[in-house]
């Protein structure tokens, strides 16, 4: 991986998508992703995105977005109608994760899914020592603020895989700024799966 300038977790997700492939960007945010899959993968992309602000910036990037709450749905999309379906720091905001995951993985192909691990040791070092919830690079939000509604961790991630019988194709685990080898669960503060039905 030699990107530099870019976003660590996009960098990653950018080597997992192969050139001139369809990609659904659930929850995208301000299009950044989405612009960096256009040059760099000459994808075409589609977003979903429900901050009116993060449109306005999508749209001045000329992307193509629509204006949607993911726990609503994907009817609109038919089965295997995308190469990639992403939830890159979406996941954990999702109130009904089961439908949402259901859903990307009938749309697409594969589903690249990317959270904060929420047993990262500095977390653990938090609630244990300071007794409140953590707030860290990956979680930079106060207990009352926060837009997470399922703290999960990269070990929860692979038990539910397991449980519903979806397959882990890849799975990359970053700190800060760099790639986690080893103990993930403990020292990656972002875990990216790349999973399919």
């Amino acid at each position: 991986m030699a990107h530099k300038d870019i976003q660590l977790d996009h960098a990653v997700i950018l080597d997992l998508i192969r050139p001139q492939s369809t990609v659904l960007d659930l929850g995208c945010g301000n299009g950044d992703l989405l612009y960096l899959l256009i040059k760099e993968r000459n994808a075409r992309v589609q977003g979903i995105e429900i901050d009116e602000q993060a449109i306005y910036k999508c749209v001045a990037k000329g992307l193509n977005v629509f204006h949607g709450d993911v726990d609503s749905g994907l009817a609109e999309f038919s089965d295997k109608s995308f190469d990639y379906v992403v939830l890159n720091q979406s996941l954990q905001q999702i109130l009904h994760v089961d439908k949402v995951l259901i859903d990307a993985l009938r749309v697409g192909k594969k589903v690249i899914v990317g959270f904060p691990n929420f047993a990262h040791y500095k977390s653990r070092l938090q609630m244990f020592f300071k007794g409140r919830t953590p707030v860290t690079g990956a979680l930079p939000y106060q207990w009352y603020d926060t837009p997470n509604l399922h703290f999960l961790s990269i070990t929860d991630f692979k038990s539910y895989c397991r449980l519903k019988d979806i397959k882990i194709e890849r799975s990359v685990y970053i700190g800060q700024t760099k790639m986690i080898p080893f103990l993930p669960n403990l020292l990656a503060q972002t875990g990216i799966f790349m999973i399919s039905k």
